[in-house]
């Protein structure tokens, strides 16, 4: 699989690492029960067919990514920079 970097174009998969699906967000850590924790820590759907997924470019230009790919046949439909605003709420 091939993933199209926003800054260093195609390159392979192994350049990159999968974090996790790109829709849920982390809840306040301090205003947030045990139970929104819980949720957002441990349970993901793990869907079949297209997919919104964070990658982190580790031996690149080591930007955090969206990928939109199909899990099923890994084809990528589209690669997008994080915004920093969202990058840094995200890690």
């Amino acid at each position: 699989m091939r993933i199209d970097c926003p800054h260093c174009g195609s390159r392979d998969v192994q350049e990159f690492i999968y974090l996790r699906d790109a829709g849920p967000r982390r809840p306040d850590g301090m205003a947030a029960t045990l139970a929104e924790m819980h949720v957002y820590l441990h349970e993901r759907d793990n869907p079949a067919g297209r997919h919104r997924e964070l990658w982190y470019h580790g031996s690149g230009c080591r930007a955090w990514l969206v990928v939109t790919r199909d899990t099923r046949t890994h084809a990528v439909f589209a690669v997008e920079a994080l915004p920093a605003s969202v990058e840094s709420a995200s890690t």
